[in-house]
């Protein structure tokens, strides 16, 4: 969730600061601070957006050349000035930035308040700082070592960033359960340290990824990395592959819609290498290397929360009709919980799009205790689901940005698809004809993608019709179920009208009751095996006079009688459905909600990387 961006060398360091907190604003946004080390430690925070904060700044001293910023999504305590970061320690001579939640804070803050320390915030943040110093001054150790010792006592998830007025070349920064990359600068010396890689590529595209339980120092421009137990690590620099211009809206007026758009291009990037029709070619070198566990599996958990759960939904239906493997699709944060069985022939997919989801990666460490192998499906490349996996599949679909997800839902369930494929042709249960149909399928589905993005104008005047409705149905069969889901979701992120998906024969087990002459309904009716118990949906909306907004398959005449509003896109296999049938709905919730003057892509409330419970 919150945003972490630091800086340690010979830049100026406010540029760095507040460009690098704006890439970020999409972890959280509720509050934004900086601090800058320059004889003095000089910290300016403001709740509210990152402009706040520089307008705040605009006539401060912010000369330096080591800092730090954050970008706040709010946790402990409400956003306002005083609960933002950085927080001082009890003397002012530490600052620290943090993402996480120290779960034994208060017993700490009980503690330290005996000792006479006195808090300016609720947050749990400053409550670490304190206890730092308090180690610091009480114990006579290093600066190091004493951030060390403190992170030795603290329960929770952590990533911070620490400067201290007493050592202005240096910059602490370490990791449990959240995030931290460390680009190293092509300047002697020169240090990066942010929470994702965003903040960092205009400047170097060479990092550290910190794992869990690990510690950087940066001294006098040199960088050690240490574990929490103090045994000294090498580590490894990995080079980016992501451009700078993936991070701008390349003249869109929002993210979202960029990445809408982006969808074509993104989902033949997660297809790019591993398929060739022509050639009857289809490979994923993750499964192929755990080929003979896959093909003697007997169930798939898939886990994942949000839209990635909805992702786990289409894949449930994938892996059951082409693999014949039975599949429980569970949310991470209950599967957790629950005390769920796990066997050693098992394989759990977990699906996450920024690979840091805290509860996804809680509920893979219970799994692979258990000894099932764990086979992940991430968009970033080097995130902390990848390294926790034995295996995986990135779907390179490249930086989303925006908080609502979009082209990474589609990139999950082509990557899945792929992979329900090669498995149903490793264990024989799709026969060479049906292979090649749905391989010549899968390489058309861009172009299909691009013209479903068509039904554009026509969903702006769909969304002008329906922007001030206080609620929505969304009912799909079949594949056409998580894609209702999906829909409903996609409007109450960022529209915050209240939606609710169903599967379409469930609407007369309770939700029937809400149909009025206000009510949109919109229906997921593609031509499939289920497309007459659809129609007869669709009849029972219409006798209680729902307003019905169909998804029908290109050439459609029997929905369109019935419905009130049509949106047609390119007929394809029905596996494939999910991919094409979820675009009108993208555009529609992002139409009503530029309708309504909502922030499309910072919607109130929310993140795009979940990294706490």
């Amino acid at each position: 969730m919150c945003g972490i961006v630091a800086y340690i060398g010979k830049r100026d360091v406010y540029p760095i600061l507040i460009k690098g907190l704006q890439r970020l604003e999409y972890r959280g946004y509720d509050s934004a601070g900086i601090a800058i080390l320059n004889g003095d430690l000089k910290v300016f925070k403001k709740a509210g957006k990152v402009s706040d904060l520089h307008d705040f700044a605009k006539d401060k001293d912010t000369k330096g050349n080591i800092g730090m910023g954050h970008t706040r999504w709010a946790t402990h305590g409400e956003p306002n000035d005083r609960n933002a970061h950085p927080h001082y320690s009890q003397k002012g001579r530490f600052a620290i930035i943090h993402n996480g939640i120290i779960e034994n804070y208060a017993s700490i803050k009980a503690e330290l308040s005996k000792r006479g320390h006195e808090f300016r915030s609720d947050t749990d943040t400053e409550v670490l700082v304190h206890l730092i110093e308090d180690i610091f001054e009480n114990a006579q150790v290093s600066l190091d070592e004493a951030v060390r010792m403190a992170l030795g006592e603290v329960i929770g998830a952590y990533a911070i960033v620490v400067l201290s007025k007493d050592h202005p070349d240096q910059l602490i920064c370490a990791r449990k359960g959240s995030p931290i990359v460390i680009g190293v600068g092509k300047e002697k010396g020169e240090f990066f340290v942010a929470s994702d890689a965003t903040p960092i590529i205009e400047y170097t595209n060479n990092v550290i990824y910190l794992n869990d339980g690990e510690l950087g120092f940066v001294n006098k421009g040199q960088l050690t990395v240490k574990t929490i137990e103090n045994q000294v690590k090498t580590p490894y620099i990995h080079e980016l592959e992501f451009k700078l211009e993936q991070l701008e809206k390349g003249g869109y007026d929002h993210f979202m819609l960029k990445e809408i758009y982006e969808q074509p291009r993104s989902i033949w990037d997660s297809m790019r290498g591993r398929i060739d029709a022509q050639k009857g070619f289809l490979r994923m070198g993750g499964i192929s290397e755990y080929e003979k566990k896959f093909a003697n599996a007997k169930r798939i958990l898939i886990i994942g929360c949000g839209t990635s759960w909805h992702a786990g939904l289409v894949a449930e239906y994938l892996f059951e009709e082409l693999a014949r493997i039975p599949v429980e699709v569970e949310y991470a944060s209950e599967f957790r919980y629950r005390n769920p069985i796990i066997y050693e022939d098992d394989i759990v997919i977990p699906i996450s799009q920024s690979g840091e989801t805290a509860d996804t990666l809680a509920a893979i460490e219970l799994a692979k205790a258990k000894g099932a192998l764990i086979f992940g499906v991430c968009n970033v490349v080097g995130s902390s689901i990848p390294r926790a996996t034995h295996a995986g599949a990135y779907t390179h679909a490249g930086p989303e940005i925006g908080v609502a997800s979009t082209k990474a839902f589609t990139a999950q369930v082509a990557v899945l698809t792929l992979m329900a494929l090669q498995i149903a042709r490793t264990r024989g249960t799709v026969n060479d004809s049906r292979f090649h149909q749905l391989l010549n399928e899968l390489e058309a589905l861009p172009a299909k993608v691009e013209k479903a993005l068509k039904t554009n104008e026509q969903v702006i005047d769909l969304a002008s019709k329906f922007k001030d409705a206080r609620n929505f149905l969304y009912l799909g069969r079949g594949y056409g179920f998580p894609v209702a889901l999906e829909g409903a979701l996609k409007l109450k992120e960022i529209s915050y009208i209240h939606a609710e998906g169903y599967p379409a024969a469930e609407m007369k087990h309770g939700p029937i009751a809400l149909i009025d002459d206000e009510m949109p309904v919109v229906v997921i009716a593609n031509k499939n095996d289920t497309y007459e118990k659809v129609v007869s949906n669709i009849q029972e909306v219409k006798a209680r006079k729902g307003k019905i907004i169909a998804v029908v398959t290109e050439g459609d005449k029997n929905v369109k009688e019935l419905a009130d509003y049509v949106i047609e896109i390119p007929e394809t296999d029905d596996v494939l459905v999910p991919i094409v049938s979820v675009i009108p709905l993208q555009l529609l919730s992002y139409h009503i909600a530029v309708m309504r003057g909502c922030n499309v892509d910072q919607p109130r409330n929310l993140a795009k990387s979940v990294t706490v419970e």
